[in-house]
């Protein structure tokens, strides 16, 4: 395949984030089609295409998606009118994908959470009526202290994604005392991850993957999307590497859109990558491919992965995987050959079966036998940006993901873990400290339910669409229904606030202060958020209302601080800033990292208990679980069914983003993914409308079939996000079909507790 041998270009840029979602329209709107118009009060005489004023410039980081790029936002006279990338923070570089151009759309959209509310019909049928903030804030804490006192801190659990969601599962529930606090991004996506690269490395690979991009010259993606999971680094970074003629190698069941630029696509059958990735091993090390001078210097238990991987052929994995053996020994020959500049590169979402921990450290250890940690064009070492926290007296409880002392952090992994409903130990004797997801979302709907090993009274929900991530939702909305109490802080009124007693409606980023982001990169930095325009209508910063519940619970201790300012101020004064300073510096204070092993001197960069990087882990195989991996069979769809696949789409985040209109007009639904052959012998064809019904009965629809060559015919796919149930969405209620309400199944991980989603199969169903 010829090849441009040219840098990125933001055009060009623009052009790869949106492919398949409409990118050409996005780029003909003018400065405010498709936006919601915003409220008249901003609005004075009759503007024509531009508006006359001075302009407002001020610095934040993209609350679109999880990424969180620095942006300078445009406002004129209260209006925000664009949104650049930051040329001085080290993940935007200056541009940003179709989401964060999609942000002021998402500010201006109609359908926002307005005014205070609370629940005047029954829980679920979402009727509410508006109070005043101190009317709702009084009966919300009067709710809290209420459990607390008849059952304890812990009794009440917070959920919280985004990135205001510090101020309530990290700083407020520490300071309350419950341990119950838990993201999605941990225990529903990346602690597989996370605690296979603890146990292996003694470190987290953390929120940004260190791939040391600029000398890279093999990659190789199992399950990761990049191009359609539109992290806009990752977008740039990919880009330019295969300018430069990086090999690619990709292993997915479906050519994805990264797939169809690889050198090398693996149709990988499901759920059977660890037997390829031990059969990698196998050619690594029975070749003599694999660095012996790193091996023996940086690592610890080789011989016995020599030992365990000699049954691992290509032709035993060939018969497992359905890829030829030929193909899976020249591309572990091609990863060898471009060795140490050659990386297996972490996905984010790695929770899919339920043994993806150890899925997970059969990646790390065929890095570490191609030595790409610590070396230029492998992995670097990523370092977390020095600043203290804001002085206050000790928590009562340790830290969840993201830790406290820092801030929003991107070591996930870090933080000390809470002692969650499961206590020391799990009921299988595995010590909890192998879980570093514990305190699971799905894991906190039993004690809801069931009230054991003791019950949890009250939900705290920022940020998270309860029913539209967590699988298993008909458990979700019994637990919900079985709650004393469940308050919701939100933007949109998204599907689960109808179950709220209260709702408290936030300000967005582009419209407040916000915890500093503290981020663990090679080179780390911080960066700030500060508001561009007043909130609009009557909405309010997390940090304001995590402030005014702490206030009313008797926590003053911990909110000594009389305004954001204050805070942010102090906690910069510790490396020598100030905001009106970060202003100067284009809202971005950059450190020195340490990313490669010369950086450390004599000193090991590994936190293992042998400093080294452990091959064999011995905690796993003392509990019963495994020194190393091994190849499990998973369950098979039934006859008729095909496995439940489901990943992103470039212009919209999990299903926070359907609603937003310049992106809901870009890629307004999703489609089914069905192999061809499969759908006409079963009489569709493409553009049909089905639903999808699952092995329990679960359906969901209906869904335009796209029916292609690109996937394989036991699985079908879905874009993440759709199908909701949420009526005060005027875009996005009832469009396409919703991936987890057809997860009635999850299997649970023993070692990370992440939940593993993709066992669930299902068939297509005409409409009726």
């Amino acid at each position: 395949m010829a090849r441009v041998k040219l840098q990125i270009t933001r055009r060009a840029f623009m052009k790869s984030a949106l492919a398949g979602g409409g990118g050409l329209a996005m780029a003909g709107l003018g400065a405010g089609a498709g936006l919601a118009a915003p409220p008249a009060r901003i609005i004075d005489g009759e503007p024509g295409w531009f508006y006359r004023g001075e302009i407002k410039r001020t610095y934040n980081y993209c609350d679109m998606c999880p990424w969180r790029c620095g942006v300078i936002v445009e406002s004129v006279n209260g209006q925000v009118y664009k949104i650049d990338g930051n040329p001085a923070d080290p993940k935007s570089r200056g541009m940003l994908c179709a989401r964060g151009q999609g942000g002021v759309s998402f500010m201006y959209d109609p359908d926002r959470l307005q005014a205070p509310m609370v629940r005047t019909g029954e829980r679920g049928e979402g009727k509410f009526q508006e109070v005043t903030w101190t009317e709702a804030l009084d009966q919300a804490a009067e709710k809290i202290q209420a459990i607390a006192d008849e059952y304890g801190p812990e009794s009440i659990a917070i959920f919280g994604h985004t990135s205001g969601d510090f101020w309530l599962t990290d700083y407020f529930a520490q300071a309350f005392g419950t341990p119950n606090a838990a993201k999605p991004s941990a225990s529903l996506c990346t602690s597989p991850r996370e605690e296979a690269s603890t146990l292996t490395f003694g470190l987290p690979v953390g929120g940004h993957e260190p791939v040391d991009w600029d000398y890279l010259k093999c990659l190789t993606l199992i399950g990761s999307h990049i191009g359609e999971d539109s992290r806009n680094t990752l977008m740039q970074d990919y880009t330019n590497a295969w300018a430069r003629g990086a090999k690619v190698i990709v292993v997915d069941p479906r050519m994805s859109t990264v797939a169809s630029k690889a050198d090398y696509w693996l149709p990988i059958k499901p759920g059977t990558d660890t037997a390829l990735l031990l059969a990698w091993m196998n050619v690594i090390i029975n070749e003599n491919r694999y660095d012996a001078e790193y091996v023996a210097e940086w690592t610890e238990g080789f011989e016995a992965l020599k030992a365990h991987v000699q049954a691992f052929t290509p032709e035993w994995a060939a018969g497992i995987t359905e890829l030829p053996a030929e193909l899976i020994a020249e591309t572990a020959r091609v990863m060898a050959d471009n060795a140490p500049q050659a990386v297996i590169m972490p996905g984010r979402h790695t929770t899919w079966y339920g043994n993806d921990t150890q899925r997970m450290r059969a990646e790390y250890l065929i890095n570490s036998l191609l030595g790409a940690y610590g070396r230029q064009g492998g992995f670097y070492f990523n370092k977390s940006p020095y600043i203290e926290s804001y002085p206050h007296p000790p928590f009562l409880v340790k830290g969840t993901s993201g830790g406290c002392s820092a801030g929003p952090s991107e070591d996930v992994a870090n933080a000390p873990l809470p002692a969650g409903p499961t206590g020391k130990h799990r009921a299988d004797g595995v010590r909890e400290d192998f879980l570093r997801g514990a305190t699971a979302m799905q894991e906190l709907i039993d004690p809801m339910i069931s009230g054991e090993p003791y019950p949890i009274k009250g939900l705290i929900v920022y940020g998270v669409n309860l029913l539209n991530s967590i699988p298993d939702t008909e458990r979700t909305k019994e637990a919900l229904k079985k709650l004393d109490f469940v308050l919701v802080i939100d933007v949109l009124p998204q599907e689960h606030v109808a179950w709220a007693d209260i709702v408290l409606p936030e300000a967005t980023y582009l419209e407040r202060y916000d915890e500093l982001w503290t981020v663990a990169h090679k080179t780390p930095y911080i960066a700030m958020r500060e508001p561009a325009v007043e909130p609009l209508y009557d909405t309010k910063p997390a940090w304001w209302m995590a402030r005014e519940l702490g206030l009313r619970l008797d926590m003053d201790k911990y909110f000594k601080w009389q305004d954001i300012e204050e805070y942010l101020n102090t906690r910069l004064m510790s490396v020598g800033s100030s905001l009106d300073k970060m202003r100067e510096q284009n809202g971005v204070i950059i450190q020195k990292g340490k990313p490669y092993f010369e950086d450390y001197g004599n000193k090991s960069p590994f936190h293992t208990k042998s400093k080294k990087i452990e091959l064999f882990a011995h905690e796993l195989e003392l509990a019963g679980l495994g020194g190393l991996p091994v190849y499990e069979e998973i369950e098979q769809p039934p006859d008729g069914y095909m496995r439940l696949l489901y990943g992103r789409h470039p212009v919209h985040t999990f299903a926070k983003t359907q609603n937003t209109p310049v992106l809901h007009a870009l890629y307004p639904e999703n489609e089914v993914w069905i192999n061809e052959d499969l759908a006409a012998a079963q009489g569709f064809k493409d553009g049909d409308m089905v639903w999808l019904e699952n092995q329990d009965g679960a359906r969901s629809g209906p869904v335009r079939v796209k029916a292609t060559q690109r996937i394989r015919k036991d699985a079908v796919y879905l874009v993440h996000g759709f199908g909701q149930n949420a009526p005060g969405l005027s875009r996005a209620n009832g469009k396409g079909a919703s991936d987890t309400k057809l997860e009635t199944r999850y299997a649970l991980d023993p070692i990370s507790g992440g939940a593993g989603m993709r066992v669930n199969f299902v068939h297509l169903v005409k409409e009726a």
